[in-house]
């Protein structure tokens, strides 16, 4: 007899890889406008990708700090 072990089951390589968020996704994420992410674009406060020219695209794990530093700000200034 042989020792058959069911094989792991494989996932799909873009579920590994982290997928690019739009500018609407991000700002749902960051919890303002769409405008503001603009914003935050053109006065490049924001960690943010540009694709095939004037697309804006947004990577999760990159954001992930920024909100909890624009969290941060936010509570300081309402403490004030």
């Amino acid at each position: 007899m042989t020792n058959s072990q069911p094989s792991p089951v494989m996932k799909p390589a873009f579920a590994r890889e982290e997928l690019p968020l739009r500018v609407r996704d991000a700002a749902i994420f960051l919890g303002v406008s769409p405008q503001t992410v603009y914003l935050w674009v053109e006065r490049k406060q924001i960690p943010h990708l540009r694709v095939m020219g004037r697309n804006i695209r947004f990577l999760k794990s990159e954001l992930e700090p920024f909100r909890a530093q624009f969290k941060q700000e936010v509570e300081n200034w309402q403490d004030q």
